[in-house]
């Protein structure tokens, strides 16, 4: 898969599931949320899209079990054929499979996690993870804003379009401040805008090491 024809993929717009507008794949998100319902209705429309759409798509549960993920998504009208398509995984395995988190691991993850799609002749990828794995002090997890915002230059060309899960009430208020300055897009009561306070990878890596 060359760089050209990637560049093209990012270009391409999806359904995002939950508003009628399209954005290029590749978008980079953050669902900042309180609501447990609304949080259900928005990432189960969101997955139930990749799969329609022919895109590989995976979840990080961490907040919940992967059975009770699998109730929520029939609930919010998920069901066979689409719900196997959806691989659900602990988010502990994903990001810290050794017992470590390394953000240089899981950006390489990521990138094979695109190129095996396009390889399976999906149309693209899609993925959504809870946050909350973060919270428990495992090793590496003070690097977690740093590998987000990472993210934003590997889907330049690795154009996986992502929704990142964070809970207002579980997160601090710097921790938030952080979530926002590292996703170019946010979804703010069932709407995808731009984010104001975005910051450009080098910019933040550089504000982000010197506050540590």
């Amino acid at each position: 898969m060359g760089v050209r024809e990637d560049m093209k993929n990012l270009q391409k717009e999806v359904d995002m599931g939950f508003t009628r507008k399209h954005f290029p794949a590749g978008s980079h998100m953050c669902l900042i949320y309180s609501d447990e319902k609304e949080r259900q209705n928005i990432i189960g429309k969101f997955l139930n899209s990749g799969v329609i759409g022919k895109e590989k798509v995976s979840y990080f549960v961490d907040s919940i079990t992967p059975d009770e993920v699998i109730k929520w998504l029939i609930n919010t009208g998920i069901t066979p054929p689409s719900l196997e398509e959806i691989s659900l995984l602990p988010a502990t395995k994903i990001y810290c499979p050794d017992g470590t988190f390394v953000p240089e691991t899981m950006l390489n993850n990521l990138r094979t996690f695109y190129d095996n799609a396009k390889k399976g002749n999906y149309q693209n990828a899609r993925v959504s993870g809870e946050m909350t794995w973060a919270l428990r002090g495992i090793p590496g997890s003070d690097r977690l804003m740093e590998y987000e915002s990472m993210i934003n230059d590997v889907l330049v060309t690795h154009p996986v379009t992502a929704v990142c899960q964070y809970d207002v009430t579980r997160f601090s208020g710097t921790s938030i401040l952080n979530v926002l300055k590292v996703h170019p897009m946010m979804v703010v009561k069932g709407q995808i805008v731009q984010n104001p306070y975005y910051m450009k990878t080098d910019d933040f890596i550089k504000e982000f090491s010197a506050a540590r």
